[in-house]
């Protein structure tokens, strides 16, 4: 993790040396804050790395090895593809911000980017993050990086380097925003490919754990329009969490059990399509999934919608195809399945520890997405 300081310099100013003129602290930038920020975060990073991470902590750039030549950790890759992607966290991090809540939004930046690259069906490799603030404050944004490396653990990757960078010209006090590069790998022959799906294909819904990082402007605009207490406990929501809480839970990351029941079917090519349901919700997101030939149906009553969307619905006067619109609803991640693979499909997913719901069918169409 690199410094604030953006001259490529790696050391601090003497201390004790005399002020003459103006200096970079002055102007808002501590170089010696963001040394200490790198200190601070050594032992969570490390807690991230295998044996396939090089170089040493605090370095230009990260390093990661694709395969090896010793026998015992060689991954045989015949034609690996590599993915990418990159996303921030959005409008909840001013939430986090204003109610102090800093050890989250770390885990909702690596859940951004590792949902999108699994539906290529790729194992995520490793992570970078991009912090930039007004101030760095050593504990406290020590506490959001913390965050990430959390989220790479449950998420399987490595966290090899990222930026921190201080610009009390562009920041508020107190703001901040945060986010993220991952990269994964996938075999040629096993990546994810829209043009599998098929009518008849069943719909296997996860479940999310709240809103996770989509639709923030319109939750936040609830709060003010309905003048919520964000400090008070509400118990249809949670006895013991306030709303504020509540409303930061982390977006799940689900590349474990989707790597692992990927990996289970290294043949049969059991999982036509995936989709990360984010912004836009189920009809802007499982959409993407499909081709021109087919359309998915998804029916409303195969899962319960969780009462925090009820609850911002009803303070909001949001109306329902809003509500599918922005959020996730309660279904956070959907496969598309072969018919004869679904039920072995949802047992091996709850040995994982998930909760899958049957959502639907594929049909034949035009790519389209229908709610009933």
């Amino acid at each position: 993790m690199k410094t604030p300081s953006k001259t490529g310099s790696r050391t601090s100013p003497k201390k004790g040396a005399p002020s003459k003129g103006l200096t970079y602290a002055a102007s808002g930038v501590d170089i010696e804050a963001g040394d200490a920020v790198v200190d601070l975060i050594k032992p969570s990073l490390r807690r991230t790395h295998s044996a396939r991470v090089m170089g040493q902590h605090g370095a230009f750039a990260g390093m990661f090895r694709l395969d090896y030549n010793e026998a015992l950790f060689k991954r045989n890759y015949r034609d690996p593809v590599l993915v990418a992607c990159t996303d921030g966290v959005g409008t909840k991090v001013k939430l986090a911000a204003d109610r102090g809540i800093l050890d989250t939004v770390g885990i909702d930046c690596v859940a951004m980017n590792v949902n999108d690259l699994i539906v290529q069906g790729a194992e995520p490799l490793f992570f970078l993050d991009y912090l930039g603030l007004s101030r760095v404050d050593p504990p406290e944004t020590a506490a959001i990086i913390e965050g990430v490396a959390r989220g790479c653990e449950i998420a399987g990757c490595a966290l090899i380097g990222g930026e921190c960078a201080e610009m009390p010209d562009i920041y508020e006090p107190g703001d901040f925003d945060v986010a993220g590069f991952a990269v994964g790998v996938v075999e040629l022959a096993r990546a994810v490919d829209p043009a599998r799906v098929e009518p008849g294909d069943v719909l296997i819904g996860l479940r999310s754990s709240g809103i996770h990082s989509n639709g923030f402007s319109l939750v936040r605009r609830i709060i003010q329009h309905a003048q919520l207490d964000l400090d008070e406990v509400h118990p249809e929501l949670d006895p013991e969490r306030t709303l504020a809480q509540v409303l930061l839970e982390p977006t799940r990351i689900y590349a474990r059990p989707v790597v692992k029941l990927l990996s289970g079917y290294r043949v049969k090519k059991v999982v036509s399509g995936m989709a990360h349901i984010t912004g836009g919700g189920l009809p802007g997101n499982l959409n993407r999934a499909l081709h021109d030939g087919v359309a998915a149906e998804v029916q409303l009553d195969s899962w319960e919608v969780p009462r925090l969307f009820t609850y911002l619905q009803e303070h909001g006067n949001v109306a329902d195809d809003e509500m599918f619109r922005v959020f996730n609803m309660g279904i956070g991640y959907v496969l598309i399945v072969r018919p004869t693979f679904a039920e072995a499909v949802q047992r091996k997913l709850r040995s994982f520890g998930e909760d899958p719901v049957r959502l639907g069918k594929i049909v034949r169409g035009k790519g389209e997405v229908t709610l009933r």
